[in-house]
């Protein structure tokens, strides 16, 4: 079990195992796998309007749902699959959520067949290597950037859906192409230098 007594990003509620594992192990990660990255987009979408928590605590519906988010098989998904996880308790049944992740992983394979992955598509919006921010309170960091504005204007342009420009750099963080852990979180120098 986590150290709930250390120094963390005030979003974090400690209270929350799901939560603190998600910040202590896993958010702002430099990541380079494909699945992931379509995990994320997959989460964050079904997020709008909604608390990460509410999606943390429905993460495993979500692999179940969504095939451990392979977007080869959630590519192939017919419309009676989408009717079927309407009505599955385990995620967030907004149809057009759903609809959105079955047409991202469409969208999502072209990416990778056009750059070979998504990965090496998603990090040249950050010139291949994670932005280091200094933030010393969570009221500094910004809903978006021009990095997450170009980021999401191109997925949009390639058939992508809930990939607003403030989802898009949710994304950005989860993966690590940005360091947002405030300065005094225990996290922001361990996910530095993983970045070096």
């Amino acid at each position: 079990m986590p150290d709930s007594t250390r120094k963390r990003c005030s979003w974090v509620n400690v209270e929350n195992a799901l939560m603190l594992e998600y910040h202590d192990v896993e958010w702002g990660v430099p990541t380079h796998d494909d699945r992931k990255h379509f995990e994320f987009l997959v989460l964050e979408g079904a997020q709008a309007g909604l608390s990460w928590s509410i999606i943390l605590n429905k993460r495993d519906g979500y692999r179940r749902a969504f095939s451990q988010f392979d977007p080869s098989k959630v590519a192939r998904y017919t419309d009676a699959r989408i009717d079927k996880l309407v009505a599955d308790g385990g995620i967030i049944r907004n149809r057009a959520k759903i609809s959105a992740a079955v047409k991202n992983a469409q969208a999502f394979l072209k990416v990778q067949e056009e750059f070979e992955s998504f990965d090496a598509y998603c990090w040249q919006f950050v010139n291949g290597s994670p932005r280091q921010n200094r933030w010393r309170s969570m009221n500094e960091i910004p809903a978006s950037t021009e990095e997450s504005d170009a980021f999401s204007r191109d997925l949009k342009r390639r058939g992508f859906s809930f990939v607003g420009t403030t989802t898009i750099y949710a994304h950005m963080q989860a993966v690590g192409m940005v360091n947002d852990h405030v300065v005094e979180c225990f996290r922001h120098r361990e996910i530095r230098r993983l970045g070096a």
